[in-house]
């Protein structure tokens, strides 16, 4: 296994997302992010203003209200959580996949 790849046992990956897409994270993109970190076995909490969600949970994140610009934490833990963080990357950079 790379050792660049994983993460030690118990440590955090914590990576912040700007969502770039015109509409935030409603429910389609919502349902986007479960679907990939549910994927993995890591751990995944997400941030914005103080409050913090399931990251494998629709109706969590889209109480964030995260709209347009807004900045958001994933905090992975767990081995897979680099995968996971790069795929939740790609998904942002992306816009959802919308206009």
């Amino acid at each position: 296994m790379n050792p660049t790849e994983t993460t030690p046992p118990g440590q955090a990956v914590v990576k912040e997302l700007v969502v770039l897409n015109k509409l935030g994270i409603h429910a389609r993109p919502a349902a986007m992010i479960v679907r990939i970190t549910n994927k993995f076995k890591s751990e995944v909490f997400v941030e914005k203003d103080e409050e913090q969600v399931n990251g494998k949970s629709i109706m969590g994140l889209m109480m964030l209200a995260a709209g347009n610009g807004s900045k958001v934490k994933f905090v992975v833990t767990g081995d897979d959580a680099q995968q996971m963080l790069t795929e939740l990357e790609q998904l942002f950079a992306r816009k959802f996949d919308e206009a």
